[in-house]
């Protein structure tokens, strides 16, 4: 578990590079565009999906935490975004996923998107929880323990997200995209 300020310094830090290399117009991402990584991806999310089935966001229980669509489109985009400058591509990544709750930030799992590529590049993906359910869960749950399912709490994530890129092979400063 980080403490809310590693989290907010993971939000907050000065520096940032740029991926001039994928700041392109439409037309030219087209030719970016990898199909090996579309594929990859969709199965990164579907292990994402499955490692937050069984978060363990608590002392005593594993939280369900819940993807909307929308919310992994946005990721699956963002994921391809910083890749596409990358030797190897989605391939070369790690992805680190943390989950934002209260002031805490809760390391959630780690992936490794391609075991048999060495990593060119981390990715940590800042999730939160649906604040405006919570309360309301927490306290349903609270007063009746006998409706939380016995794997745990199923909650939805909100929205937006954070993306912290890290270059393996660089010493260039991280990269930090709040979306």
């Amino acid at each position: 578990r980080l403490e809310g300020s590693d989290c907010e310094s993971l939000g907050s830090a000065s520096g940032s590079e740029g991926d001039a290399e994928c700041e392109a117009s439409l037309p030219d991402l087209e030719l970016l565009h990898d199909p090996e990584d579309e594929l990859l991806c969709a199965h990164l999310l579907d292990v994402v999906r499955a490692t937050l089935g069984q978060a363990p966001l608590g002392a005593k229980r594993r939280c369900r935490l819940l993807m909307p669509e929308p919310l992994a489109a946005q990721v699956r985009t963002e994921l391809l975004r910083l890749a596409c400058s990358e030797p190897c591509g989605l391939r070369g990544a790690l992805l680190d996923l943390c989950v934002e709750r209260g002031r805490a930030c809760h390391d959630v799992g780690h992936i490794a998107v391609d075991p048999a590529v060495v990593p060119t590049f981390q990715l940590t993906l800042v999730l939160r929880l649906d604040s405006r359910l919570w309360p309301k869960i927490q306290g349903l749950l609270a007063a009746a323990p006998a409706l939380a399912p016995a794997f745990g709490q199923a909650l939805k994530l909100a929205p937006g997200f954070r993306v912290i890129k890290k270059k393996l092979y660089s010493s260039e400063q991280l990269l930090i995209e709040e979306c």
